[in-house]
């Protein structure tokens, strides 16, 4: 199973839009953990069946192949603050939320069913089914 932290396994275009939303925070005194990046079907779906058939929260309503991480364009995240994630300060995940859109990125804290504060993802607009179908992400001039 594969469940990557690495920028290295997201898509060129969706690595440098990382690279860039960790700096800007940085910029604004915030730093970050990347905590998922790309995930492959089954650990897609071993996260599905977290809350449901073993042990754990629900944290996602996406099967293996209905994740974006699964196709390479989204990361999860957690601001640090003295070193530690700090997953309860909604501020600040809303803080972070408003410089990715600044780059173009989709934040999931916007989403009104299965709200995520922690995701970000860049698709170009791209489907899930586009993007299984083989469509990929086009550098912007």
């Amino acid at each position: 199973m594969i469940n990557s932290r690495s920028l290295d396994d997201l898509d060129p275009i969706v690595k440098a839009k990382a690279e860039a939303l960790i700096a800007a925070c940085i910029a604004q005194g915030i730093d970050l953990l990347v905590t998922s990046t790309y995930r492959d079907i089954e650990s897609q779906n071993a996260l599905y069946a977290q809350g449901r058939t073993t042990p754990g929260n629900i944290v996602t309503n996406a099967r293996g192949g209905q994740s974006f991480h699964n196709y390479r364009v989204a990361l999860d995240f957690c601001p640090l603050v003295n070193g530690k994630c700090d997953w309860n300060d909604a501020g600040l995940f809303e803080r972070v939320g408003v410089i990715a859109e600044g780059l173009g990125m989709e934040w999931a804290g916007r989403w009104t069913t299965f709200r995520e504060l922690a995701h970000v993802q860049y698709t170009q607009g791209l489907s899930l089914a586009q993007l299984d179908a083989g469509a990929r992400l086009m550098p912007v001039a």
